[in-house]
C-alpha cells in the first residue's frame, strides 16, 4: 500500500513539474502508452507527446488519487486543470492504469479522460 501511494505521489509531482524529461524517466525505454486516442511507444515519443500537451494545456496542474493496486499494477483517478491560449479553463477527469517492471519503471500506461470547460473562478487548484 505504501509503495503504491508513494509511486502515485512521485508521479503527480513529476507531472506537475511540466518537464517531459522528468516524467519520461519514470517509464521504461520501450514503454507503451495510450492516452485517449494517442498511442505511443518509447521514451522519445512520450517526451514529444508531453511537449505538445503542455504547449496546449497552459498552467497545467494535476492531482492523482490511488484507486487500487495489485502486484505490478496501479489504477489512479486523476483531475487536472489548465487553460488554452484563449484563456478558457478546463478540468480534465480521468482514469489511469499502469503496469510496472521489476525495477519499478512504468512499462504500460492506459488513460481514459474527458475535458470539461470551467470558469476560472471554479478552479480547485490555485497557484
Amino acid at each position: 500500500m505504501e509503495t503504491a501511494r508513494t509511486k502515485v505521489k512521485v508521479a503527480e509531482s513529476a507531472w506537475n513539474s511540466r518537464d517531459p524529461e522528468i516524467v519520461a524517466q519514470g517509464s521504461t525505454i520501450d514503454s507503451e502508452w495510450r492516452d485517449r486516442t494517442t498511442f505511443l511507444k518509447g521514451r522519445e515519443a512520450i517526451k514529444a507527446f508531453l511537449r505538445r500537451k503542455w504547449e496546449k494545456e497552459l498552467d497545467y496542474h494535476l492531482t492523482k488519487e490511488l484507486w487500487c493496486f495489485a502486484e505490478s499494477r496501479i489504477a489512479v483517478r486523476f483531475e487536472s486543470e489548465w487553460h488554452d491560449a484563449n484563456g478558457q479553463w478546463y478540468r480534465t477527469f480521468g482514469n489511469e492504469n499502469c503496469e510496472f517492471d521489476d525495477e519499478g519503471l512504468m512499462r504500460r500506461r492506459d488513460v481514459s479522460a474527458n475535458d470539461r470547460p470551467i470558469n476560472k473562478s471554479a478552479r480547485r487548484h490555485r497557484e
